[in-house]
């Protein structure tokens, strides 16, 4: 396949650098709004033949340079017998873990639920031949929602109260999760998917030591199993900060950068060998296009110093983002001489 995404994951250098953005199949398009109307959240990710034209939408409507499964980081914790109700606020968990006695028993893991995934994923690969990018939550993340149940309290209190109080009981869900989730990479790594992203959307929420005795571990767990498989592995570690010193390439070939921390600073605390994808700010998209085209011309000098790097927004796209500026933002790039 020649594909500027996959040349730039393998440390060739282009004449450009690659874009994709993080909740690209959905929310700011048109044609997934279109979809809305029709079918639910949970039937456009349970649905194979919905879930790969979704998957699709962005490298049609946007010409970005890669794909990324339309799923949710949640499908983990549905797959270990959670119950989740999808609301217009975020998911709910029916029966959270953090208060149950014996949380691991409450569990009833069945990898077979995941077969929807698989079957998405035979549908995109039959369809196109432009890069996929499989993914999965971290464990320090899923864990998170399935110990709180709720979305919305993004500092999961009684999560990091179980953290502490609970440590054998905690390293028993991490390493329950992480054994499935290396079932669940490797299974979208059979079915064709060309890289894969593990989403640590809250790595910022316990102290980098904690983080590096109980979670780091069960990501390279995780990271070995699909790297094993010689698929490219992109590590987001959002909110990591300073711990970002402590992604090697033992860790991931790449590592996204939120935007709180700028890439020339990223650069120096991660390791040589790993690439950067990020980090632009989301809310930049509101921005004016002359405002966009200022910002992506002052990283040319980055780029020309550090070519190993793929061009994403530090977090996922905003809703209500103007579509004709996210449609400005990928042609820039595309269309303008980097070199």
């Amino acid at each position: 396949m020649d594909s500027i995404f996959l040349k730039t994951l393998l440390g060739k250098e282009c004449h450009r650098p690659p874009v994709w953005m993080m909740r690209q199949a959905g929310r700011v398009l048109p044609s997934y709004q279109e979809m809305r109307k029709h079918h639910t959240f949970s039937e456009l990710i349970t649905t194979p033949e919905l879930a790969a034209k979704v998957t699709l939408l962005p490298v049609q409507d946007l010409g970005v340079d890669a794909a990324i499964l339309f799923s949710d980081i949640l499908t983990i914790p549905m797959a270990m017998g959670m119950e989740i109700d999808w609301t217009d606020h975020g998911p709910r968990f029916n029966n959270p873990l953090a208060a149950q006695q014996h949380p691991l028993r409450q569990l009833d893991i069945k990898p077979e639920k995941l077969d929807y995934v698989y079957q998405a994923i035979d549908h995109v690969v039959e369809q196109s031949e432009v890069p996929l990018i499989g993914f999965s939550g971290a464990p320090l993340t899923i864990l998170c929602y399935m110990l709180q149940g709720i979305s919305t309290k993004s500092t999961f209190p009684d999560a990091k109260l179980f953290f502490y109080e609970r440590r054998e009981e905690t390293q028993q869900l991490i390493n329950a999760i992480t054994e499935l989730t290396i079932d669940y990479a490797q299974k979208q790594i059979m079915h064709g998917i060309d890289a894969f992203q593990l989403f640590e959307s809250h790595s910022g929420l316990v102290p980098i030591e904690l983080y590096n005795e109980l979670f780091l571990p069960a990501v390279c767990r995780i990271t070995d199993a699909v790297r094993s498989m010689g698929i490219p592995l992109i590590f987001f570690p959002k909110g990591l900060g300073c711990g970002l010193r402590h992604i090697t390439p033992d860790v991931c070939d790449f590592v996204s950068i939120d935007w709180q921390t700028s890439l020339t600073e990223a650069r120096e605390m991660v390791h040589p060998e790993v690439g950067l994808q990020g980090n632009f700010d989301p809310h930049l998209l509101f921005a004016s296009q002359d405002n966009i085209a200022r910002t992506l011309e002052s990283y040319k000098p980055f780029f020309r110093k550090h070519p190993r790097w793929i061009i994403n927004l530090g977090h996922g796209v905003l809703a209500d983002t103007p579509i004709e500026n996210v449609h400005f933002f990928v042609d820039w790039i595309k269309n303008t001489n980097w070199k």
